[in-house]
């Protein structure tokens, strides 16, 4: 079976996705609007249902691979929900104290795609944290509908903190160097971005397509930055232009790729938004990026 891509789908089908996996429509609006674009035999459920993820055919390390190291842990977080769980990867031959790098989902917690995340980093000698903001209310619960519709029953705040304890983590695991990046897609593209304005000793933050902070928030940075968009993702490169003029009057040091053409969550393997194109420089300029900053 060949595998779709965003070209196989409207445009406008395209944008219903978008904005049901944000929680800016339900499943029924978004049945109601693909229903115009569902011919040939095909159904707006059928539509739904392609768009979805597929972990395990985009699964690139198992998670018994013997080059890799890998458990669930759980750490406390006073200032959060009191205690947090993550999924924690490093190198199974690790030589000496490595690189950390938190790793921050989207908007529907610890799911199989971003577990594989974690393990590429590890395979790229890193140590990587993928903590699960819904832990406090049960966890990923093993299907994206589910998890969107418990995700925004998070209080934020404390989920910030869970984050912000998480990276504390980091910084004083054993094994690492004392030295922690984060990478973050789309929700966690924009915890990222937070993290970078709470966090004066964070040594690199990767947003991918994440939400923006305030000019006045991002004037608090002292990260280095690596900022990836999508060309195609008019909602979240709106704030681009305020973001970017925010970070020169601060002197931040930044990167920011825009990639012609590409969807929202491009970078997400398991779905036909991915472009495998643009993924693959993202993700080499990303492990790069953690090289040159988080080393040494």
């Amino acid at each position: 079976m060949t595998r779709k891509t965003a070209n196989d789908f409207d445009p406008e089908v395209l944008k219903l996705f978008d904005g049901y996996v944000h929680g800016h429509i339900n499943r029924r609006e978004f049945l109601s609007g693909a229903a115009k674009y569902a011919v040939g035999g095909v159904t707006a459920v059928g539509l739904l249902e392609a768009l979805s993820p597929r972990f395990a055919e985009a699964q690139q390390i198992k998670p018994d691979d013997l080059r890799i190291k890998a458990r669930y842990v759980e750490y406390p977080s006073p200032n959060g929900y009191g205690k947090l769980r993550g999924y924690l990867v490093q190198p199974a031959d690790a030589k000496g104290k490595l690189p950390t790098v938190l790793v921050v989902h989207e908007n529907r917690g610890l799911n199989p795609h971003i577990e594989d995340i974690a393990r590429r980093l590890a395979l790229d000698n890193f140590i990587a944290f993928a903590p699960d903001a819904l832990f406090p209310l049960g966890g990923y619960p093993g299907n994206e509908d589910k998890a969107r519709e418990i995700f925004p029953k998070l209080d934020q705040a404390k989920t910030r903190e869970d984050f912000v304890a998480a990276a504390e983590v980091l910084k004083n695991l054993a094994g690492g160097n004392g030295k922690v990046g984060v990478v973050g897609f789309c929700y966690g593209g924009g915890i990222a971005n937070f993290l970078a304005t709470r966090l004066p000793d964070l040594a690199a933050a990767v947003p991918f397509y994440g939400a923006q902070p305030t000019a006045e928030e991002a004037s608090k940075i002292r990260a280095p930055l690596q900022l990836h968009y999508a060309g195609a993702d008019e909602r979240i490169n709106a704030g681009w232009p305020a973001y970017e003029t925010a970070l020169k009057a601060a002197a931040v040091r930044y990167q920011a790729y825009i990639y012609p053409g590409v969807q929202h969550g491009f970078n997400n393997d398991t779905t036909p938004r991915f472009d495998e194109a643009a993924a693959k420089l993202a993700w080499e300029r990303t492990v790069g990026f953690f090289n040159t900053n988080l080393r040494g």
